[in-house]
Parts: structure tokens; sequence; C-alpha cells
């Protein structure tokens, strides 16, 4: 039985295992390896997963399996001062994609969103990822687009989405 659970500061070794697994098969294909090595330093160092969880108030889940973590996701409340739900990330081990674990992510984010009141979810996902399609599939609407540049001339293209809550 997969099991959601809150994650915290000692979670934070597993999490960037999972990142830097997970990233070279999502992104490999259109993002060079010099651009995936940085993105990972800069996402999942200790420091900034702990200022994400300590200052920016995202939370962060796993799903587990027995003792084995499959995938986690992080989240933020009342993003940009809204009553909306911005998930920031959600990866899975290559092997349990297609599983539906990331739908029970989805849905316990989905769940905490309608105890807080919140009317919907948002995110940014990558506009060559074929993540895309996992989104529209569970209801998220695509937008528009942001492109979001970062050091060393790196670029984030991204879709943004939407999934109003009912």
């Amino acid at each position: 039985m997969i099991v959601i659970s809150e994650a915290n500061s000692s979670d934070f070794k597993t999490i960037r295992e999972i990142a830097q697994i997970t990233w070279p098969v999502a992104y490999g294909s259109f993002i060079s390896k010099t651009q995936l090595d940085y993105m990972l330093e800069k996402f999942y160092s200790d420091a900034t997963l702990n200022d994400n969880l300590t200052n920016k108030n995202h939370r962060f889940l796993l799903a587990k399996e027995n003792e084995n973590c499959l995938g986690f996701a992080s989240y933020e409340s009342n993003y940009l001062e809204e009553k909306i739900v911005r998930l920031h990330k959600i990866y899975l081990l290559p092997e349990t994609q297609g599983k539906g674990v990331g739908k029970l992510l989805i849905s316990e984010i989905e769940k905490i969103a309608r105890q807080l009141n919140h009317h919907a979810i948002s995110l940014n996902v990558n506009r060559y990822n074929k993540a895309f399609n996992f989104y529209t599939k569970i209801g998220f609407e695509c937008i528009g687009e942001e492109d979001i540049e970062l050091d060393f001339g790196f670029l984030m293209e991204d879709f943004k989405m939407l999934k109003k809550l009912s």
C-alpha cells in the first residue's frame, strides 16, 4: 500500500536523490547536462530546500510503499497571497511512473487545498516535458506561457497551468 506523508528536513537527502534520478529522464532530451547539473544544485541543495521549508512556506510530501520512497511533491498554500495552492515540484522514480502514484500525490494536495478553502492549484511545467499530458489528463488547463531566465543564460520555458477546484 502506498502511503503519503509529510516530509521534513531529515528527508532532504531522499528528495535530492529522487530529483537526481528523475531529472535526467524527464529533461535530458532537451536540456543540456550542464544546465541540469546547475538546476539540480540550485533547487535541491540543503540550503535551498531548508529555505523553501522554513521561509517560503513550502510543504513536502513523500509517497512511500513499505519503506521505499517512490516520489515526492512540494506545494505552497496562499500562493501570491491568493486562495491558490502552488504545486512547485512533483517527481516520481521512473519505474513508478504510470502506476497512479502521481495521481495520489495530486489528490492529497487537492484535499489539502479544499481544507484550506482554496479555489485552485497552479503549476508550471516545461513546454517540452511529457508531464504536460499527465496534467491535462487530470484536469489542469494551460493558461499561458512563461520564460524564466536563470544564471549563465539558462532558460526555463514553461506552460502555466491551473486546475480549478469545485
